[in-house]
């Protein structure tokens, strides 16, 4: 597996706290839960407790709906 740091590192979060909204957001059959969960337990490993993932779940936002909040 790929090792990232630094700002590669910081992509690869952001990416999938993205990816992982993008998903909660499609409708029905077009949602893929297998790959959410996956995305979920991936980022879990890689973010540094709570702090952190507000960080990037406000990212998310911003990034898939254009507002903070």
């Amino acid at each position: 597996m790929a090792e990232f740091k630094d700002r590669d590192l910081h992509l690869v979060k952001k990416a999938l706290a993205i990816a992982v909204l993008a998903i909660e957001r499609q409708p029905g059959p077009f949602q893929s839960s297998s790959d959410q969960s996956d995305m979920k337990a991936l980022l879990d490993q890689l973010i540094d407790g709570d702090a952190e993932l507000e960080h990037y779940a406000r990212a998310a936002r911003v990034g898939v709906t254009g507002k903070p909040d």
